[in-house]
């Protein structure tokens, strides 16, 4: 996904004047071609993330687009502040694009972990959150967000889905229909629940943007009181959303996420998919058992 990052920013950047890319030391390789290019719009800044997310604050005040690039935990959790001030309070424009979530970096430890950005996130008014499950939605969603006048979070892992599935920015997408309930997949997690419901005769929802949260589809297409979210960071960061635009109706609800305790076992990322649960076995023997599955 990191690949399509850099082609979908360079080719905004041919058509786009205002986008202005800042870098933390990462990625300065991949975008050789656009520091070429654009050596005007082009800024490795270094391992000083508070201080470029408050530079890309200057920068969108002069009606310019900054369009900021680090690992997950240290434009997320290290900039928090600034991201909540700078960008949210002032009602600025510009994109926040992470990789390493939740823990692509796995073999790196829990400095490199970060699968509470989107709960973080999620408590920033007007913060549009995207999570993508694919290049071509990365694409498309990018090019969707990246000028309106909010802050946008786009989340990228290292594995997404290999399905082909037309994404709209702000809207989820109904998969397949059930009748035993309903299976919320979040982004790159939409595969493996498709996987893992096999046996389970369930409404698949499939959701890109997180913030705004599509409400409306999910109220019309809910029917059974059970529903499951599998998501791609901690267990029950959806939750919230889930309830508000379900109030009033019975609910029995299911978190499939990374549990929420430190991950001080290393490896590689399917290493910790399989520790969490995470992988199709583990998500389909959840499911299976919530739903009463008949094998």
């Amino acid at each position: 996904m990191r690949k399509q990052f850099v082609k979908t920013a360079e080719a905004v950047a041919e058509h786009d004047e205002r986008l202005v890319l800042l870098l933390g030391d990462i990625g300065v390789f991949g975008f050789q071609n656009v520091f070429s290019k654009y050596p005007e719009r082009v800024y490795n800044i270094g391992i000083c993330e508070q201080a470029f997310t408050s530079l890309a604050a200057g920068i969108s005040k002069m009606n310019l687009i900054p369009l900021v690039h680090s690992i997950a935990p240290f434009v997320v959790e290290r900039c928090f502040e600034q991201l909540k001030i700078d960008f949210g309070y002032q009602r600025l424009r510009g994109s926040f694009v992470s990789i390493g979530a939740s823990y692509d970096y796995a073999a790196l430890g829990c400095t490199h972990h970060c699968p509470g950005d989107i709960a973080l996130l999620k408590t920033i008014p007007g913060m549009n959150i995207i999570v993508p499950g694919s290049d071509r939605d990365f694409d498309v969603l990018f090019r969707a967000a990246y000028s309106g006048h909010n802050p946008n979070y786009f989340r990228l892992t290292e594995k997404g889905h290999a399905l082909d599935v037309p994404v709209t920015f702000r809207r989820g997408m109904k998969i397949r229909e059930g009748r035993d309930g309903t299976v919320v997949a979040i982004g790159p997690m939409l595969e493996r629940v498709v996987n893992a419901c096999i046996n389970v005769d369930v409404t698949i929802l499939y959701y890109t943007t997180l913030s705004p949260f599509d409400g409306e589809l999910l109220s019309a297409t809910f029917q059974k009181g059970k529903i499951a979210v599998v998501e791609p960071f901690y267990e029950g960061t959806m939750s919230y959303d889930i309830v508000s635009f379900l109030q009033g109706k019975s609910i029995n609800m299911l978190s499939v996420g990374v549990p929420r305790r430190f991950l001080i076992n290393y490896g590689s990322a399917t290493d910790q998919d399989v520790a969490c649960g995470l992988d199709v076995a583990g998500i389909k023997t959840r499911l299976e058992r919530f739903f009463n599955a008949k094998k």
